[in-house]
């Protein structure tokens, strides 16, 4: 196991997808279910993690956006490992709200009518996000600016579309700044509202579409 050492009275949450885009996919799901098993941290799933629990569970599923490459470092692993992830990321919540109401984690965000509630349709989109399911030129799925009509109280983190830079957005802020595609790590410090950026080593992935939030959903 790998031993981390978090400051007094602090706790992180990670916000998902942690497989698929670096060179050390073992040893990041070793690190992540070491400190929730430790109550050090706290963790939702992306929608990486939920494709690789597929493959973990033995679905037929496409090796594309990365999944290759967590297999073959899985593969090349102790194969105790693999049971141990699949029962981690069967555990996980779908979204956490925390601080007595006063904030929502999700990795791909959630809307305020669904804070506090628990169906399909939520898991879905706190995972994947607003979307359609269909495709853009690039074959990636498109997605939409769910935050754009965020108006509750209560304070929304999440991640799932790198953008260039943290900025806060109708009391929602999405800290996926891209790192696996060269930009940064970024981390929000609560509540205190500090950010805390660090630049990425290398690129580990190809990007695929520009930094950014997506369009507002067309109004039907």
């Amino acid at each position: 196991s790998v031993s981390v050492e978090t400051a007094l009275g602090r706790r992180v949450v990670f916000v998902g997808d942690l497989v698929d885009r670096g060179p050390r996919v073992p040893d990041t799901l070793r690190i992540v279910m070491g400190m929730v098993a430790r109550s050090q941290a706290l963790c939702v799933p992306g929608n990486h993690d939920a494709k690789f629990l597929r493959w973990l569970e033995g679905h037929n599923v496409r090796p594309t956006h990365g999944l290759d490459r967590s297999i073959a470092q899985m593969e090349g692993d102790d194969a105790g490992l693999r049971e141990q992830a699949r029962a981690f990321l069967t555990a996980l919540p779908t979204y956490l709200w925390l601080a007595q109401g006063k904030l929502a984690v999700a990795h791909a965000g959630i809307r305020d009518d669904m804070i506090g509630t628990h169906s399909g349709h939520v898991r879905r989109f706190c995972i994947y996000g607003d979307t359609d399911g269909e495709l853009d030129s690039n074959g990636l799925v498109i997605r939409y600016h769910w935050a754009a009509h965020h108006r509750g109280a209560t304070q929304v983190i999440y991640g799932h579309t790198p953008v260039p830079e943290a900025v806060w957005v109708n009391n929602t802020l999405c800290v996926d700044t891209g790192c696996c595609f060269g930009g940064a790590l970024t981390a929000l410090r609560w509540p205190e509202g500090q950010l805390v950026r660090m630049p990425a080593r290398a690129e580990y992935a190809e990007r695929r579409r520009p930094f950014g939030h997506p369009d507002v959903r067309p109004q039907s």
